[in-house]
This record gives structure tokens, C-alpha cells and sequence, in this order.
């Protein structure tokens, strides 16, 4: 989806060939989430990730050790293996009586995702359901794309100033967050990449507390975008940024219980031009073809070209996602209007 948004219609294999066939052009790896990240970032965010919760940092000991041992030589002849076949392999069983939803692990995925946080593994692809296929980390990335400088420090500077040239402009929080980078050593490489003029202190009205512009960041006179955006997108993830420059209050309401959502299950901000406008709750039905619009909600002050910008951008993604027709569903104070847009935009 944000590749999406950025490009439109692109042939989605371009993904798997720039994740799973060497040289790999992106990997993944933990960045604000899980994320396909450059390869030369790697090295740098193991420095610094800590996501013990994801994986086995309160197993028995003794446990954790005979499984990193047996996973190692499961996956030292070569081939990328899913967690399933992992288990397999090393022959691992248990009883399970566990039924928490999406975190139903056993024993050996729990330390495989430990492995993979800790950069001993990565994930040389996905299956076509989604699963990763582990393999030892330098069959994922060469030593010699891996290496960086070692010190800590300078991984934190380099890091940060990545996220300050994705940002062109932002707070130290949004460039921390870009990564999940501590707040204390980020402060410092802030620091220091104004010294070295790779940042510069500027002050942006309405937005409080220091703020820095990347010293090759674009300053466009306007702004002619149109996109969809996903609820991980890095432009909406950092939710108070998002509110500080576009006004725009969101938060993701997947985990909230249905009674309570007020706008839906996944929810996708729409971008037109310079402004935020509306918001729809998005399902693909596959089985039927659709894209279904369960909910649509314009923004305050929205313009009235809205209906027919969005009907547009929901027809291209239903297009990209081979699906034949886009159904919306009489939800939100926008859903009218949509409604006759897709009717006439489908039409033409």
C-alpha cells in the first residue's frame, strides 16, 4: 500500500523480486514496524532495535539454546524455510493449550522471531501466504553489504539522518520514531547533525518545541498529490506529527471493539493536494470482486471535488488489486456522494 500510494499502479512482483532474488534491493527487518528497509541500514538498526517482547526473552534458558542450536543447522545447507518447516525439521513438538489470538506460537517460531530480531537470521522472502522464509543472515545480506562502522554512535547518526532526509522536515520525536530509536541518544545525533549542517533549526508556526529542516529537503511551491493512505504509512504513523502539520486527528481502531469504532476497521486517510479530506473503511472481497467501502467520512472544510477525486483513486486501486467493481456501502456522511461518483466514474 504505500508503495501504492506513491506510484499508483505498479506490478506487485517488483516486491518479491526486490526482497527475495540477490542483490536484494530492500529486506526486512524491525524498523517502526515491521518493514522492508535498505539493506545498508541494517547493520545499524541491530545496533539499536530492542524488541525482546516479540520473541523468546522469558524462555527457559537451557530451552532457547537447544533450538537456536537446531534451527542453525536447519538452515545452514541453504535453503529459506518457513517457521512450519523449521519445526519440521528439527523435529520439534509440544502441547499447546493456548488459543490467544495471532500470538499462538510455538516454541521454536517464538525463537526464530527472537533470532530475527537480533539480526542472526533474516527473511529471504515471503510464501504466497505471507509466511517468511528464514534463512541464515548473510544469505540474506553479503558481509560486505552488511558491514558498517561499529561504534554505536555513528550508527545512531547515520540513522537519524536517514529518517531526517525521508522527513524533509520534522521534530526529534518524528525522526526517532522513524526507526524506534531512544529518545536520548537520538537528542544527541540531532545535535550533531546540526553541527555538521545536515539539520537546520527552523520554526514552523503552530508547531511548538524545536523543529529542523534536512538541508536537501524539496520546497515545492504546491503540492498536486492524490493517494490512499495505509494506517502504517510513515507519513500517518507518528500520529501527533500527522495532527501538528495536517490537522488530521487518527488513530487505528483494528483492536477496537466494534461498538466503538467511530470510523471503521481499516481505515485509510485520502490525501488531496496539500489537505487530509476524508477517510474510508476499506475490505477487498475477493471472493466477489469488490472493493467495499464499508464507511465514508469527509473531513471539516473538505472541497466538493472530494467524491469524485476519491471515486477516481478507489476505482485505480480496485483496478491494481484485479478487482472488477467498487461497492459503497450508505456509511458516513460522505458515502452518498462517493456512491454516485464510483457510479458515474465506472461508468466512463
Amino acid at each position: 500500500m504505500p508503495f501504492f500510494s506513491r506510484l499508483g499502479v505498479y506490478d506487485r512482483d517488483v516486491l518479491r523480486r526486490f526482497s527475495s532474488t540477490p542483490p536484494r534491493r530492500m529486506v526486512e527487518y524491525w524498523a517502526h514496524e515491521a518493514s522492508f528497509i535498505r539493506p545498508i541500514h541494517f547493520a545499524d538498526l541491530r545496533l539499536w532495535q530492542r524488541r525482546s517482547w516479540v520473541g523468546a526473552g522469558s524462555m527457559d534458558p537451557k530451552l532457547k539454546g537447544s533450538l537456536e542450536e537446531r534451527i542453525l543447522q536447519a538452515l545452514a545447507p541453504g535453503r529459506p524455510l518457513t517457521a512450519r518447516q523449521v519445526t519440521e525439521a528439527i523435529d520439534h513438538q509440544e502441547t499447546r493449550t493456548s488459543v490467544d489470538w495471532g500470538w499462538n506460537w510455538n516454541a521454536a517460531k517464538r525463537v526464530l522471531e527472537d533470532m530475527f530480531e537480533q539480526g542472526t537470521i533474516g527473511a529471504a522472502g515471503r510464501t504466497e501466504q505471507f509466511e517468511r522464509r528464514y534463512a541464515l543472515i548473510d544469505r540474506v545480506i553479503p558481509v560486505n553489504e552488511a558491514v558498517t562502522d561499529p561504534d554505536p554512535e555513528q550508527a545512531m547518526r547515520r540513522l537519524l539522518a536517514a529518517a531526517a532526509a525521508a522527513h524533509g522536515i520534522g521534530t526529534l520525536r518524528c525522526f526517532a520514531d522513524y526507526f524506534r530509536l531512544p529518545m536520548r541518544p537520538a537528542a544527541l545525533a540531532v545535535s550533531a547533525l546540526v553541527d555538521e549542517g545536515v539539520l537546520e533549526p527552523v520554526e514552523v508556526k503552530g508547531w511548538q518545541g524545536s523543529v529542523y529542516l534536512h538541508r536537501e529537503a524539496a520546497k515545492p511551491r504546491k503540492v498536486m498529490g492524490r493517494a490512499l493512505l495505509s494506517p502504517f504509512d510513515s507519513l500517518v504513523f507518528e500520529r501527533r506529527r500527522l495532527e501538528q502539520l495536517f490537522g488530521f486527528h487518527y488513530r487505528i481502531e483494528i483492536y477496537t471493539p466494534a461498538a466503538r469504532r467511530r470510523y471503521g476497521y481499516y481505515v485509510l486517510p485520502f490525501l488531496l493536494g496539500e489537505v487530509l479530506v476524508a477517510r474510508v473503511d476499506l475490505k477487498a472481497d475477493r471472493q466477489r470482486g469488490v472493493l467495499v467501502v464499508r464507511a465514508a467520512h469527509a473531513e471539516p472544510g473538505a472541497p466538493p471535488s472530494t467524491a469524485a477525486e476519491l471515486a477516481d483513486e478507489l476505482r485505480l486501486m480496485a483496478d491494481w488489486l484485479g478487482l472488477d467493481q467498487v461497492l459503497v456501502e450508505p456509511v458516513g456522511d460522505l458515502a452518498t456522494a462517493l456512491a454516485g461518483a464510483v457510479r458515474c466514474s465506472f461508468r466512463t
